[in-house]
């Protein structure tokens, strides 16, 4: 007789136990309306938030470091490594300058600020400097020397990851020049260095919908609802410019690598919503890390591609400073010119490259570019106050969406996804789980399916591994559940 269907609350109740995606979802509803119901005592709720990234950034330094150097010493080439590093700096040059100028077109053809009559005189410039804590945007020669690290230690304690990157690539090219006769416990224990932290991961994401209820809930405490009426014209054109340029993204990413943009964002989605909750690319950073690992591309192309996105193919800045820029100018009633224009792409192209880390950045580079230019006045940059944080999901997705394709691209061109495996999860027919859920299943088509692991006999040991304990060596390891790694064939149908 067929057990029985689980009633309603029961099935409810085990969604919401086991779906990181359920608890994320609810606890942004739930933020939102304690948001709007308490406002007051919704800004009280951002120790919450704070302290999940605070959590989420000690790790970050140590996975990316362990993740580079296993894929270095892994890949064992370190040319292959640098040629890595080149097509992703080329991928995130295009990428970002098409950002801009779609964000310009649209700007030009919607004129989101015409009409608002602007007086500069009456905004109050020193709001954006209390937003930017007196902040600045380093120069292009200022961010080429702090991106080289001063000591080994304070790489990891100011959680700099262009630093620790260059450590990492310094590190796995002497393993390879060493070899591992001469080291052989260095590569083992940075690898099991770094499945701890993955543990450490699963921990801290178990406070994920905490920091969603408290982040969303002081996001409308703080703004309410009432700006989206204020500033609608500007944030539809933006987040209508950002579905373009992710639409690009998913053509790019067919194109090189056969793989659906769309099936990708089902397969993050719960670190999708998590990035939206908390506004913050950088609480996602070690989870999507893993499932790109575990989707084909190789470890040294995702540990150097993606974390170096973060500091260089910023393309949902990129679009919604393009946009804010003109937008300013059209408010305070400012034509810009083309050459103008053109100005202000080449100067959020050097001025967008250091942002990431710094507070108020995406005020700190629209006063840089209103300075610039001379025509725009800059205590103008604080028309854009209000409706900042509002823009901050757009440029979420669209910065995250953009780096992961970069890595899928890069990896291929370099040889270093296996498309098979990517299409086979992204389609579902291989589950990934991540270390701290379930172990890595696939679907059982059939016990005749079951094979021995590769390159083991029945007389050697590795055949006595994949063995059950106890089983007898006369058994037929057909029939014999064969194991890889905590789970077991017949666990994965």
């Amino acid at each position: 007789m067929p057990p029985s269907e689980p009633s309603l609350p029961r099935r409810v109740a085990r969604t919401l136990r086991t779906s990181l995606f359920a608890q994320v979802a609810c606890a942004l509803v739930l933020g939102i309306v304690v948001g709007k119901l308490w406002p007051s005592f919704a800004a009280d709720l951002q120790p919450l938030g704070d302290g999940f990234i605070r959590l989420i950034k000690t790790i970050i330094s140590p996975l990316v470091f362990c993740v580079v150097v296993v894929g270095i010493a892994k890949a064992g080439d370190l040319k292959a490594f640098g040629r890595i590093g080149l097509k992703a700096l080329i991928w995130f040059e295009v990428a970002s300058t098409l950002a801009l100028v779609i964000g310009l077109l649209a700007a030009n053809v919607v004129q989101p600020g015409s009409g608002m009559h602007v007086d500069p005189s009456t905004l109050d410039a020193s709001a954006v400097d209390a937003k930017t804590g007196g902040g600045h945007l380093p120069s292009t020669t200022e961010f080429a020397l702090e991106a080289i690290p001063t000591s080994f230690i304070g790489a990891f304690a100011e959680n700099s990851l262009l630093q620790v990157l260059i450590l990492a690539c310094l590190v796995g090219a002497a393993l390879l020049h060493l070899g591992h006769t001469k080291v052989p416990q260095v590569l083992p224990a940075i690898e099991q260095a770094q499945e701890i932290i993955f543990s450490i991961v699963g921990f801290v994401m178990r406070l994920a919908p905490i920091a969603v209820f408290g982040a969303m809930a002081v996001l409308i405490g703080n703004y309410g609802l009432g700006v989206i009426e204020t500033y609608g014209k500007l944030i539809i054109l933006c987040y209508a410019a950002a579905a373009l340029f992710i639409a690009l993204l998913a053509v790019a990413l067919k194109v090189v690598t056969g793989l659906s943009l769309w099936k990708f964002l089902r397969y993050i989605r719960e670190e999708m919503l998590l990035a939206l909750g908390t506004a913050s690319t950088e609480s996602v950073l070690p989870r999507v890390m893993q499932k790109l690992r575990k989707a084909g591309a190789r470890d040294d192309a995702v540990g150097l591609v993606l974390p170096t996105g973060y500091s260089f193919n910023l393309d949902g800045a990129s679009l919604y400073l393009s946009i804010g820029t003109l937008f300013i100018a059209q408010a305070v009633g400012v034509d810009l010119s083309l050459s103008q224009q053109i100005t202000v792409v080449l100067v959020l192209m050097l001025t967008s490259k250091g942002m990431a880390g710094i507070p108020g950045s995406a005020f700190l580079a629209l006063s840089a570019t209103a300075s610039s230019l001379g025509a725009i006045p800059a205590g103008a940059v604080a028309l854009l106050l209000g409706v900042d944080r509002i823009m901050d999901s757009m440029r979420v997705v669209t910065n995250l969406l953009g780096n992961c394709v970069a890595v899928f691209a890069v990896s291929r061109w370099e040889g270093a996804l296996d498309r098979e495996r990517a299409k086979k999860v992204l389609d579902g027919e291989i589950v990934v789980q991540l270390d701290d859920d379930e172990p890595e299943a696939e679907p059982r088509k059939g016990k005749a399916e079951l094979k021995k692991p590769e390159g083991a006999e029945s007389g050697t040991p590795e055949a006595a591994e994949s063995r059950e304990p106890g089983a007898a060596e006369s058994e037929d390891p057909a029939t014999v559940p064969v194991r890889t790694g905590k789970e077991t064939a017949s666990e994965a149908g």
